[in-house]
């Protein structure tokens, strides 16, 4: 089409009424799969966007989250918002109640919505929902990916792997032999990395690795307590325990304190993301800082330019991680 594209000539090549390029449009759920996808592609080679008459795209940024609640999102939403708000955006918050992808219902709201573009945290899209989003040009960045998004999406972490063993190489260097790991769920990029980590930093130092020491649980308070409580009764339990986040060291500090343990005389606990929690829990929680702050201005940065029409320099960006020593860790008794 020579001339500015329209719902009319869009429905006129693919062979449909304009009403159902309207639902398509609308990320309604009830066109069949071919016909979607061939007026997807329409839309996305023709460049259609739908606007109100006279009025340019909603200067807002969708952040989704695969479960709202906590300091660890808290730390997320303060950091996009802080960028939104020096650019003039706004901030709508979303979750997916848990899943790892959201329902086709938040799709729809979206293309209501027509945002410059979509933040997800910790949860992906499928081939559908990116197909819908990339046809509407409405850009998304990945933070704290579930898995491999591709080498084409724009994705932000941490050094998820090189934490993992650092952790684990500061309780070798105290003389720890039986370190236990409680990582997060295993289908998780970043929690398999973590775990790798922590395998190479004891086959490193010279220690076999036990799978009886290695648990997964789902990054919070209760799992990591049931996990915790059964490292804990093993005959010859850890005595130390590596967790995958520290609201998971939250729990293993709960089941110590169950079974009479002491933190750290009894058992050293290191966490990981280095909330404000961590340093007011008693002992002070030794623990891996995760510049969440920065990952989420990062990734607030990357999707308004991408809205504007810059490409990143790189659609990959891990951040380094650090220790923060504190008082969780001692030499073993």
């Amino acid at each position: 089409m020579s001339e500015r594209p329209t719902i009319a000539k869009i429905a006129e090549q693919a062979g449909v009424s304009v009403p159902t390029v309207s639902k398509v449009l609308n990320g309604r759920a009830d066109v069949a799969e071919a016909t979607r996808a061939r007026i997807e592609s329409l839309i996305q080679e023709h460049g259609y966007r739908r606007r109100s008459p006279g009025t340019a795209a909603s200067p807002m940024i969708d952040l989704v989250f695969n479960q709202l609640g906590g300091e660890w999102a808290m730390e997320l939403i303060r950091g996009v918002e802080e960028v939104a708000r020096a650019e003039g955006v706004e901030l709508v918050l979303s979750e997916c109640g848990g899943a790892l992808r959201p329902r086709q219902q938040w799709i729809e709201s979206v293309l209501n919505r027509r945002p410059l573009g979509v933040i997800m945290v910790f949860s992906d899209l499928d081939t559908d929902q990116r197909a819908q989003l990339e046809a509407r040009r409405i850009p998304f960045v990945v933070v704290d990916p579930v898995g491999d998004v591709g080498d084409d999406v724009p994705s932000i972490g941490s050094a998820n792997w090189n934490g993992g063993r650092m952790a684990t190489t500061h309780l070798r260097t105290l003389g720890h032999t039986r370190i236990g790991m409680i990582g997060g769920p295993i289908e998780t990029l970043c929690s398999r990395q973590r775990v790798d980590g922590y395998t190479d930093a004891l086959r490193s130092t010279g220690i076999e690795v036990d799978p009886a020491l290695i648990r997964y649980g789902d990054f919070e308070v209760g799992g990591a307590h049931r996990e915790a409580l059964a490292l804990l009764r093993l005959p010859d339990r850890p005595t130390a325990i590596f967790a995958g986040s520290d609201m998971q060291a939250l729990g293993v500090y709960q089941a110590a304190r169950e079974l009479g343990l002491d933190v750290p005389r009894d058992l050293s606990v290191v966490g990981y993301d280095d909330l404000p929690v961590a340093q007011f829990v008693t002992p002070a929680l030794t623990t891996v800082h995760q510049p969440l702050h920065q990952m989420a201005e990062l990734a607030a940065r990357v999707v308004i330019d991408l809205s504007r029409g810059r490409t990143p320099a790189a659609l990959r960006l891990d951040l380094a991680v650090d220790m923060r020593i504190r008082q969780s860790t001692a030499a073993p008794a």
